[in-house]
């Protein structure tokens, strides 16, 4: 997936948090608490947790090259240093040893390619761990890997030497020393403060020639890997062709590859359709609507589906052209040669609340933000379409399927809109009137068949079976302004703009302006039964604005209610037409459009926007009063990216900007750039809610610290706040991950870790809403790769059948 849930461009990349290698993992905790949850509960979760169609190896041809696309070009090969990124880390686990690797349960489990035992010897009064290598072990220049390997990277990064550009020396910086034991294959590491993620460490290991130095860290290994040991081995790094080619190593001891190359192409997630469709690719993470562009090139011809743009080829086929067929046909047999692997990315998506300051510094406001959201219906948007399970995650720190996981949510409550709306209260923010309904509308009248609830609730899942891997395209922007949307003359009348600063400097109170450009509408991730129905109740939205305006008007056709009168029913006529042509199938013209495709988009932005955009209390189309305290409303900024692999997120957030309108706070839907959307608004702290992503990891007690950690005033008087983008955080949260990362008792440990969850739930910062979905197109051909969730890869084990 390349939604821009991710922080910093749609991955979470961290740069002192383990990344990228590390975001497939678990953690070894083998607890009495799994007592309640089955075998085959937990079988069936990590099936839904990996999909990679294993295979024997004998079952595999010996040769080929597999092109596996990658997001961008390595900024380093050195694993260790700021700017490592995903390709970076795939590159490590091809080449480098790993001294644990993660099973698909999110187990750390030792590599026996490269140890033969590793475990603590001794506890008091110092932990101390012994390495045994396995003697086999080489480097491609012949020697062997030696304690004096492992002495040289904790040297490196430990955090005592500042020429070393490092980018973290979390677990390296606990050692007190590290020393050839028997032997040159022995190894043994005292601890100085005890360290429960110790299997985390020495993971990928570098050679003494690459750490032995800080010359060699800083610039040895960023552009080129001389030396390694693993079953690949890098050949070459190509800038211009915007590629690194692996090749087999020749001294590996181990079972050898089955592929003679791996080339990591740089392809862009906008670009990897038309790559599938051209053939160039042999493996490649999409997006859903590439996947449904396989999954529609794959169906049956008498299906007696049709086939729309959105799944690839109805353009060239709609032209009657014999040279437009063609080029049809052919995509279409490229891409029935690929299969989509599909699992829970071990990865959540959350909403953040930045608690630094405004109403949000209140916990009350907040757990009945929290409160308001049906987070079931939030996961059923994002995963149910794609078959995947959609129950809501309910751990900060452990995914599920993986070992340990258990929910912790109860520690903050379930949905409860009567509750939400008592800690409102109770911070002093209450309703000065009764809820106000829709013009023309029956009090508790259900909507009406066939369309959403208010909040964007799907129909049931029988009318959008089969429709699946499908969202529709998006327009970058819309031409309507503010006047165009019922109750949206000004920022005066408007109480989601009214009071936003435009100047001064970027802090909670006067934030600089920033695009509003309104939100694209996508469905519910893809269901064109669902844009209909989205289509016809704005119509419908629009129509009874429309009849106030006209009422207004009283028969004055030169005043400004009668040309609002005249627009929101052009408005209601767009949208009814759009929602026509797709229940006819007759693609995205609309009346009038000349056939352009974007005509119908920017009806759908305009549906989208009379939904999202917050409704004035004057009894006309607000269902429920604002809350207010000292005579303003309760208004939150709601910061969205608007790049087009973030449609998904968009989606998602304007649901939640309609359930949280039922308890009376209104949000103000800002799009922004992807480029500042990380950097300015969550890293800088410009925003009141918004949504993005966390890896998962096999040591939640370090690597999860530094993303709840309590920030910590500094000299000049900003806050510290590490990776804690919410500013939510308790000394209690971190005296917990403090114990746990010392905890050696393993049992001991996850109690620590779950108790840490909880109270993480209780601040209300981050709420969880769903694990990402992992979407990987595959050539049929290949078996032991795809959608790897937690598991780490075995390159040596990926081929192609025979």
């Amino acid at each position: 997936m390349t939604d821009h849930d991710h922080p910093a461009g749609r991955r979470a990349v961290c740069h002192r948090r383990r990344c990228a290698a590390l975001i497939a993992a678990g953690v070894l905790l083998p607890l009495p608490a799994l007592a309640g949850c089955s075998e085959d509960a937990r079988e069936a979760s990590v099936a839904a947790s990996q999909d990679i169609a294993p295979a024997p190896r004998s079952a595999l041809k010996n040769g080929g090259t597999l092109r596996w696309a990658v997001d961008a070009m390595p900024g380093t090969l050195n694993a260790f240093q700021s700017d490592a990124d995903a390709t970076t880390a795939r590159i490590a686990g091809a080449v480098l040893p790993s001294m644990f690797t993660i099973d698909a349960s999110g187990r750390p489990q030792r590599n026996a390619d490269y140890l033969d035992a590793a475990d603590i010897s001794t506890r008091d009064p110092k932990q101390v761990v012994t390495y045994k290598i396995n003697p086999k072990a080489r480097w491609s220049n012949g020697t062997a890997v030696t304690a004096a390997d492992f002495i040289a990277q904790w040297t490196a990064l430990r955090g005592k030497d500042n020429a070393y550009w490092t980018a973290r020396n979390a677990g390296y910086d606990r050692i007190g020393k590290v020393e050839q034991g028997a032997n040159a294959h022995e190894v043994k590491v005292t601890f100085a403060r005890p360290y429960a993620d110790w299997r985390s460490l020495f993971t990928p290991l570098y050679p003494k020639s690459v750490m032995g130095s800080p010359n060699a860290f800083n610039e040895g290994a960023r552009e080129q890997l001389k030396v390694g040991a693993g079953p690949f081995l890098v050949q070459k790094r190509d800038t211009e062709e915007g590629r690194v080619i692996l090749v087999r190593n020749a001294r590996w001891w181990g079972e050898p590859a089955k592929l003679k190359r791996i080339v990591l192409q740089s392809l862009p997630g906008d670009k990897r359709a038309a790559a599938l469709a051209e053939g160039s690719v042999d493996v490649a993470a999409v997006d859903q609507i590439a996947a449904k562009r396989v999954a529609s090139a794959r169906r049956p011809a008498s299906s007696g589906s049709p086939r729309t743009p959105a799944e690839g080829n109805a353009g060239p086929q709609s032209n009657g052209n014999r040279a437009g067929a063609k080029a049809a046909a052919a995509e279409n047999s490229a891409l029935r040669g690929y299969t989509i692997r599909k699992a829970l990315e071990p990865a959540y998506t959350q909403l953040a609340l930045n608690g630094s300051s405004g109403p949000l510094a209140d916990d009350r406001v907040r757990r009945a933000v929290a409160r308001a959201l049906d987070r079931q219906a939030l996961a059923d948007t994002v995963l149910k379409p794609l078959d995947l399970p959609s129950k809501p995650l309910g751990s900060h720190l452990l995914m599920a399927g993986q070992y340990g996981y258990a929910d912790h949510s109860d520690a903050l409550g379930e949905q409860d809109a009567g509750a939400a709306k008592a800690l409102l209260a109770d911070a002093g923010w209450k309703s000065d009137g009764a809820d106000h309904q829709q013009a023309g509308e029956k009090a508790g009248a259900p909507a009406p068949d066939g369309y959403p609830d208010e909040d964007g609730d799907e129909p049931s899942d029988e009318r959008y079976a089969g429709d699946r891997y499908d969202e529709s395209d998006e327009s970058d922007e819309s031409d309507e302004s503010d006047e165009d949307r019922p109750g949206g003359d000004s920022d005066d009348r408007n109480p989601a703009r009214a009071g936003r600063g435009h100047a001064g400097a970027p802090g909670r109170g006067d934030r600089p302006a920033a695009a509003e450009a309104p939100l694209s509408f996508t469905g519910a991730v893809g269901s064109e039964v669902q844009q209909s129905a989205l289509l016809r109740q704005s119509a419908s939205f629009y129509k009874q604005a429309a009849a106030s305006e006209k009422a207004d008007a009283d028969g004055d056709t030169g005043s400004a209610a009668y040309a609002k009168y005249k627009r929101y029913k052009m408005r209601a006529a767009e949208a009814l037409g759009a929602a026509e042509l797709i229940e006819t199938g007759q693609g995205p013209q609309l009346p009038g459009s000349g056939g352009h495709p974007g005509a119908r988009h920017a009806a759908v932005e305009r549906a989208a926007d009379a939904a999202a955009a917050p409704r004035p209390a004057d009894g006309k189309t607000s269902r429920i009063a604002a809350v207010k305290k000292n005579g303003k409303p309760l208004t939150l900024r709601f910061v969205l990216p608007d790049g087009a692999g973030s449609e998904q997120l968009r989606t998602v957030g304007r649901r939640i900007a309609s359930m949280l309108g039922k308890i009376g706070v209104q949000t103000s839907l800002q799009r922004v750039s992807d480029a500042s959307y990380f950097q300015d608004h969550i890293a800088g702290g410009d925003y009141d809610l918004a949504l993005y992503s966390w890896p998962g990891t096999a040591y939640p007690a370090t690597d999860a610290r530094p993303i709840y950690a309590k920030p910590q005033p500094a000299p000049d008087g900003s806050l510290t706040v590490e990776q804690n983008y919410t500013r939510v955080g308790t000394d209690h949260i971190d005296q917990l991950f403090d114990q746990a990362a010392s905890e050696l008792d393993e049992g001991a440990a996850h109690t620590l870790v779950a108790q840490a969850d909880a109270r993480i739930w209780a601040a209300a910062g981050s709420i969880p809403l769903y694990q990402r979905p992992e979407l990987v197109a595959t050539k049929k051909s290949l078996a032991n790769v795809g959608a790897f969730g937690f598991a780490t890869p075995r390159f040596q084990d990926i081929g192609y059948q025979k």
